[in-house]
């Protein structure tokens, strides 16, 4: 009998610290050729929305599933959350129905996992400056994930609008060691910052090279299509780049393609995957001073594998609700 996992479900048994461990194996796995998975299918049903839809299988641990996700920024003048998620996960033996989750939660998670690994292979380990750069729900859950891997001193947080700063710095001071501060300018709270965590809405670049720092490592999540982009061209082209796929990345990253377009790199600038960092194959940071970029864009992969997880962990605690079709 297949199961439903409401949000409340995953978010009672997901732990960011299993997550971010989940995260490195699956990405392993994509890039040493253990997953199937194509480019994500997305349609535009209406002006600045999306839905994309989102298949893959996993050989070891075995596990297949489809993420179907729409984003409506609309939805923030609705009140309602400006990304949605569904999850199907089928037995990878039979191809039954498994589980359907809810995938909201999950795609925040799992996306701040990510980088969390991204920082603790690219990140120097005497960092302790933060920056943040948007407030919405991925600034919150990068805080979170990122603060497990860097015993981190400082946060600076800027976003549009202050109200929601102030909110952030409220709710997640009590449970973070680090100071969490508010930033007038994203120049301000880029200055010195040794990891930048870019999780805006933004179309159009809002960090520039003049305000990071040497040294720094940079997630890059809030640009996911191939007209929009946080980073301004001098930045990239001039850092150590690594990407989640090297197929999605030149599709559908506008911090790639728009530079590619306009002839200021090519693909060869990419150093590589996060799973081929991950599985040594590659090198990551190669001096102090380096500045390296994760451009994020999320795969499917990540999502069948943190719903996998979830599923496990729903098990073990009698979670979840079967039902039949």
């Amino acid at each position: 009998m297949p199961v439903l996992l409401t949000e409340a479900d995953v978010r009672a048994v997901l732990s960011m610290d299993a997550l971010i461990d989940a995260m490195e194996t699956a990405l392993v796995q994509f890039s040493t050729g253990g997953v199937q998975q194509p480019l994500r299918t997305v349609l535009e049903p209406a002006a600045g929305a999306f839905l994309g839809v989102m298949p893959a299988a996993i050989a070891e641990p075995a596990a297949i599933g489809t993420k179907i996700v729409t984003v409506y920024p609309s939805n923030a003048a609705r009140k309602l959350p400006t990304h949605l998620a569904t999850i199907l996960l089928q037995d990878p033996e039979t191809g039954a129905l498994q589980a359907i989750l809810d995938g909201r939660y999950i795609t925040e998670a799992r996306t701040a996992a990510v980088s969390a690994a991204s920082v603790r292979w690219l990140a120097r380990d005497d960092a302790r400056v933060m920056a943040v750069i948007g407030s919405g729900v991925q600034a919150r859950s990068h805080i979170d994930a990122i603060t497990r891997v860097r015993r981190l001193e400082e946060i600076r947080v800027w976003g549009r609008t202050p109200a929601h700063v102030a909110s952030l710095i409220n709710d997640m001071q009590p449970s973070i060691g680090a100071t969490l501060t508010p930033a007038r300018t994203v120049d301000e709270a880029a200055a010195g910052a040794d990891i930048i965590a870019l999780v805006t809405a933004s179309s159009d670049p809002v960090l520039s090279r003049g305000a990071v720092c040497e040294g720094a490592h940079i997630c890059a999540v809030g640009a996911c299509r191939p007209t929009e982009r946080e980073m301004d061209t001098t930045l990239v082209a001039g850092a150590r780049l690594f990407v989640d796929s090297r197929a999605g990345a030149l599709v559908e990253a506008g911090d790639l393609v728009i530079p590619i377009r306009d002839g200021a790199f090519d693909a060869s600038h990419i150093a590589g995957e996060l799973g081929e960092l991950f599985a040594g194959r590659i090198r990551g940071r190669t001096e102090g001073a380096e500045i390296t970029i994760f451009k994020s864009l999320g795969m499917a992969v990540e999502d069948v594998a943190a719903a996998r997880l979830a599923l496990q962990c729903a098990a073990a605690r009698g979670l979840g609700r079967g039902f039949v079709l």
